[in-house]
């Protein structure tokens, strides 16, 4: 008797050559990015050796600073000093501080990490449910609802939502903390007697048990991380209502409702099995967006993260922290991208080819 074919194995083969495929997409597109922040770092009206030595400098001093640049070398070799090094974590020196770019970055992303997670959370949690509920009840007064609610998520700016928010939450009802991660007096208690594991309060002050500081974080992440999981809302609410309203058109929707299913069973597991395939997508890019977008939020609600980090070494011309920050930002955008097509392949088998 003949035996069957282990299609497991050409299963595990074929994840792992899309895998491979992927890793390979995404060192391409890193190699990309480098390439265009590295040229832009090179044609900005801005010379990096007067940024280091200062104006008063003499020749020699300036010449000696550009020979450690590596600045008299051809385009080419500084092209390839700049990948090896970024490859290896090394981004730079910030002009600004004399710090080394990756542990600065490292220092304020954690707080954007934070926040954009929080805010996708709410707009998750909120979004998909709001999404199913218009979707099943198409031209309703709740689908309205959804829809003008969506609408005004898109159409009203970030930094108005955030200033209407500081003016009523905080400053008239005082229901929210302020501006910043913490209070003053939490702040030194947190820098001076707390363990930092992660550099995202919420977590390290519940693993230290310092739950008066954990809620004092809160209340002051509440109202921004609100803001952005709205905007997140939004969008998520929009696609899943389209995706959702697509998939109960659907012969095997009816089919299921002839043969007496229930109808969240309908809903829940069989259509939004499907609309789960391309929601993946969506709430990742939602993500993706948040952590690279939440420059307005961050500088209203002076939430010293990534966004600031950038916009501050604008301001103050340091282009190699500006490039720094920019590199990790593409990066977090395009690894959530491949992950998210990871996601898509594991859940719908036949986009495993």
């Amino acid at each position: 008797m003949a035996s069957l074919p282990d299609t497991s194995s050409g299963h595990r083969s074929g994840i792992f050559r899309q895998l491979a495929g992927g890793m390979v997409t995404l060192l391409i597109t890193l190699i990309g990015l480098l390439m265009v922040t590295f040229f832009i770092g090179r044609v900005v009206p801005i010379d990096p050796v007067l940024s280091i030595v200062g104006e008063r400098a003499t020749a020699e001093q300036y010449q000696t600073a550009r020979d450690a640049l590596g600045l008299d070398e051809p385009l080419w070799k500084q092209f390839g000093i700049y990948v090896a090094d970024a490859l290896q974590g090394d981004l730079g020196q910030s002009i600004r501080t004399r710090e080394p770019i990756s542990s600065e970055i490292a220092r304020y992303f954690p707080a954007t990490l934070e926040l954009a997670t929080l805010g996708t959370l709410f707009g998750v949690l909120f979004g998909v449910p709001a999404g199913v509920l218009a979707a099943t009840r198409p031209g309703s007064f709740a689908d309205q609802i959804v829809r003008i609610v969506g609408l005004m998520g898109y159409s009203m700016p970030v930094f108005w939502l955030g200033l209407i928010g500081l003016l009523v939450f905080y400053g008239h009802l005082g229901w929210v903390g302020g501006p910043g991660r913490l209070d003053p007096a939490y702040e030194m208690m947190m820098e001076f007697t707390l363990t930092q594991y992660t550099g995202a309060i919420l977590i390290d002050t519940a693993l230290n048990g310092a739950w008066d500081v954990f809620a004092n974080a809160l209340s002051h992440i509440v109202l921004p991380a609100g803001i952005l999981g709205y905007v997140s809302m939004a969008y998520i609410s929009r696609m899943t209502r389209s995706f959702m309203m697509n998939e109960l058109g659907q012969e095997y929707i009816t089919t299921a409702r002839v043969k007496g299913m229930p109808e969240w069973r309908v809903i829940w597991v069989h259509a939004m099995r499907n609309v789960l395939v391309p929601l993946i997508t969506v709430i990742a890019l939602s993500y993706a967006y948040l952590l690279e977008g939440a420059v307005l939020t961050e500088t209203i609600f002076a939430w010293p993260g990534l966004g600031s980090y950038i916009t501050d070494a604008l301001f103050t011309a340091d282009m190699p922290a500006v490039l720094g920050g920019t590199i990790v930002v593409g990066v977090v955008f395009v690894t959530l991208n491949m992950l998210s097509d990871i996601l898509y392949r594991l859940v719908d088998p036949r986009a495993r080819g």
